[in-house]
């Protein structure tokens, strides 16, 4: 069977799918690029908020009708949406030929003929065989999944399940093969990276981790993702000293409130997050610190937001993504009262969002006339488009440079810049 895999939701998916297109070519199927000649479809979904579950619910259904012009087209469904509402979903949507919920990528592909719906106890973690990756210069790779935290406005416990660390040398050896075969950037990701290792090691161990991985052979940047404020400590940030390792920092702070940090139960307050940004500051001159805050947290009052605003003006995240609350009935924060009306929320985001554009644009006209190493991951119109280590892709920031499109890294520099993006020239060393 020809497969298509759309992907839905974060780069955890993506990098369980690059798994599963291994797992499926080892059972005796294809993967194919074009869903035109596909014979059926395999559908990542999210199941954390409410806008990610509306698009995989509208990607199914667009997918179900397409059986309506081709009765033997298969449509399968995957995920976090599954997992966590797996039995409605089947009796709500029964053209669907098939339900996994998160579950290893090999019973996937071993099953995808046989059953109509795999639900049982999350299982989201697989060791390294092989991985199917487009061309471009970067690949996610997942070294834990679950959590354990009790933030009060997460629902992904529940149908991710307890926190699961893969083995290292299960990584490296993933690694390995991923910069053997050309990549440039290996992206680690979990719900929460700082907590790699407590399950099967009885401590933090990303740092050894990224110890390993730095010592691997070739010319490749190591970036960390999702790094939880709560759970950083020296051991950590030291290992941001590695060569290969990016001096990227994703901390998801959330708030700048102390009153709905505790509300969200979050450990740091206020004053001991801007601690933590300072002394990773004073430790790397050249560090990025990227953020993600929630606006319209129930209990949210005209106050908390001015703190918040005080928050980001003194702290001067370098990449910051700003999302409306999403009030998931699961949540422990489902039960909190004085909600944030939609249209309150909205208006406090477009301003939180105009105070982080006039420090983006102050910070990018500071780098004009710098040179920086670039990966391109595009091409349109002769304009290559990259990033500097000072963005992820898909989330920050790019860099524009006419040429033709080349792969590895090469130095350019800085010749404009916008509110977020850059322009610049290629510069022969």
């Amino acid at each position: 069977m020809n497969f298509y895999l759309e992907v839905l939701g974060c780069p955890k998916n993506v990098a369980d799918c690059a798994i599963l297109k291994a797992k499926l070519k080892k059972y005796g199927h294809n993967v194919v690029d074009d869903l035109e000649k596909s014979d059926a479809i395999i559908i990542d979904t999210c199941g954390f908020i409410l806008e990610a579950k509306k698009e995989s619910i509208e990607e199914i259904l667009l997918n179900v009708e397409r059986k309506k012009v081709d009765k033997d087209f298969k449509v399968f469904v995957k995920g976090c949406l599954v997992q966590r509402y797996g039995n409605e979903l089947e009796k709500e949507i029964p053209e669907v030929d098939g339900w996994f919920g998160v579950v290893k990528p090999e019973e996937i592909a071993k099953n995808i003929a046989k059953n109509k719906l795999i639900l049982k106890e999350p299982d989201p973690i697989y060791d390294f065989e092989d991985r199917v990756d487009d061309d471009c210069q970067y690949a996610y790779v997942k070294i834990a999944d679950g959590c354990d935290r009790a933030c009060s406005f997460c629902t992904i416990p529940l149908f991710k399940g307890s926190f699961k660390s893969r083995k290292i040398e299960d990584i490296v050896e993933e690694v390995e093969t991923l910069v053997r075969r050309g990549k440039k950037e290996i992206i680690l990701v979990a719900q929460d990276t700082t907590g790699y290792g407590i399950d099967l090691y009885q401590k933090q161990a990303l740092p050894e981790l990224l110890s390993k991985l730095n010592e691997i052979n070739g010319d490749f940047w190591i970036r960390v993702m999702y790094l939880h404020p709560d759970h950083i400590n020296d051991k950590i940030i030291e290992a941001f000293s590695y060569p290969k390792v990016l001096k990227y920092f994703d901390i998801p702070v959330q708030h700048g409130s102390s009153k709905i940090l505790k509300l969200m139960n979050r450990a740091k307050n206020a004053k001991q997050l801007k601690q933590l940004i300072s002394k990773i500051r004073k430790r790397y001159s050249d560090a990025i610190i990227r953020t993600s805050i929630i606006i319209g947290f129930p209990g949210e009052s005209d106050k908390d937001f001015e703190k918040l605003l005080e928050f980001v003006k003194e702290v001067r995240f370098d990449r910051l993504g700003a999302f409306l609350y999403s009030d998931e009935e699961e949540a422990p924060s489902f039960r909190l009262e004085d909600k944030v009306s939609e249209e309150v929320a909205r208006e406090r985001l477009n301003i939180l969002m105009e105070v982080q554009s006039e420090i983006s644009f102050e910070r990018n006209n500071k780098l004009i006339g710098k040179i920086f190493d670039v990966l391109f991951d595009d091409e349109e119109y002769g304009v290559l488009i990259g990033r500097t280590y000072m963005d992820a892709p898909e989330i920050d920031a790019n860099i524009f440079v006419k040429g033709e499109f080349k792969k590895g890294f090469y130095r350019v520099k800085i010749t404009e810049a916008d509110t977020y993006d850059l322009e610049g020239v290629l510069v022969d060393e």
